[in-house]
């Protein structure tokens, strides 16, 4: 009897241990997901989903790291609203609601300034394409000066070949000039194995290869993942769903807020979903956004997304 107790004893303990060492794999790990069920049925070698985690305390993220020190990101939001750039955002009145926020996040070129009725005025982090950055830097003061940057977080997301930083990125090379000419600009990229990550997302989600597919990941993309690590809860403004185009009497709108008269949102959506190579899978990626909305703390608003 005296063995069997000792034992059991043991077994005890050393699955004390191995509970312990999984926790501290979850908790430290920069991945926040478990593996489940994929969004379009696909069979993979293990069943992936995101799934919502217990909150934890604030961390610094070593996927984003400063210009040029190479510090990594330190942000933590109880409650962020992802502005769109979408038309929808036009006569909506949101922008108080936005501001009441504990952050706001906008993305690329996306201006506050003569729309603050409908998008808010506050920006505390805005997410940009490499593509997006030259945009930025014909405003410097707009976007980069003393007054506009002291409050903001800039993460920039960009292919290596742009992101580089050995001299040969045209775009990184750009953020160092910005950085000496702004030192007060807080600007944070994206690192390589981040953009692999959120490539390796995208597969798990869908199936598909990004690049043998010929698809370009979109910046609300890049939005959302980091916002699922940063931020305790997440409000969503103006952005469409994947149903949104087919519905009867949908809300034509300008594909961006603040192009009057530009391209249509939903001919842009058809446009890119459909190309053979190039395109923004802006419909596939709302479907997936549908899906984490049901494991994290993700509403959206105008228009509301019905989630069953």
């Amino acid at each position: 009897m005296a063995w069997m107790c000792k034992r059991r004893a043991v077994i005890a303990i050393s699955l004390g241990v191995a509970v312990s060492l999984l926790v501290v794999v979850v908790n430290y790990s920069e991945k926040p997901y478990v593996l489940l069920q994929p969004v379009f049925g696909q069979t993979f070698s293990s069943h992936w989903m995101f799934f919502r985690q217990p909150h934890r305390d604030f961390k610094p993220h070593t996927g984003y790291v400063s210009v040029p020190k190479q510090e990594p990101l330190k942000l933590h939001c109880e409650l962020c609203s992802i502005v769109s750039s979408s038309g929808q955002m036009l006569g909506q009145g949101a922008g108080p609601s936005i501001d009441r926020s504990s952050c706001v996040w906008r993305m690329n070129n996306a201006p506050a300034r003569g729309f603050e009725r409908d998008v808010g005025q506050r920006t505390s982090l805005r997410v940009v394409s490499h593509t997006s950055v030259p945009l930025l830097l014909k405003r410097p003061q707009q976007f980069l000066g003393a007054a506009a940057a002291n409050d903001t977080v800039y993460v920039v997301w960009g292919p290596l070949r742009n992101m580089r930083r050995d001299g040969k990125g045209v775009v990184y090379n750009m953020l160092q000039q910005a950085a000496v000419q702004h030192p007060q600009a807080r600007i944070y990229v994206t690192t390589e194995e981040r953009m692999n990550y959120c490539d390796m997302v995208f597969k798990k989600e869908t199936g598909k290869d990004r690049i043998q597919s010929g698809s370009y990941l979109s910046t609300g993309w890049f939005t959302l993942i980091l916002a699922m690590d940063m931020c305790k809860e997440i409000h969503v403004y103006g952005m469409i769903n994947d149903t949104y185009c087919r519905s009867d009497g949908y809300r034509k709108v300008p594909y961006h807020y603040y192009e009057a008269g530009s391209r249509d949102e939903c001919a842009e959506y058809v446009l890119h979903e459909s190309a053979p190579y190039g395109g923004h899978r802006f419909i596939t990626e709302k479907t997936v956004f549908a899906k984490w909305a049901k494991t994290h703390a993700i509403k959206f608003f105008n228009p509301t997304w019905p989630l069953s």
